[in-house]
């Protein structure tokens, strides 16, 4: 007979990945819900995923942080309005 799984190690389900991308796509909840999802000990599973979607964010702010110093964004931005 198996063992029943521990809650915290329960796996996610392809809804549940699809439902949080959604949660976590609206701009100011979302991100408060990124962050406590992040913390939170109570599913390792949707906090790693949580963790690593908080990390495309990091990468984007760096991303846009460089193209802007450089001027690039600028300049990117005027060919994509006309």
């Amino acid at each position: 007979m198996s063992q029943p799984i521990d809650p915290r190690y329960k796996p996610l389900t392809a809804w549940n990945y699809f439902w949080l991308q959604v949660l976590f796509a609206v701009p100011v909840v979302g991100f408060v819900f990124l962050i406590v999802f992040s913390i939170s000990p109570s599913n390792i599973n949707r906090r790693s995923f949580a963790r690593s979607y908080f990390c495309c964010y990091i990468v984007m702010a760096i991303i846009i942080t460089i193209l802007v110093a450089t001027g690039l964004f600028g300049t990117i931005m005027d060919n994509l309005s006309q």
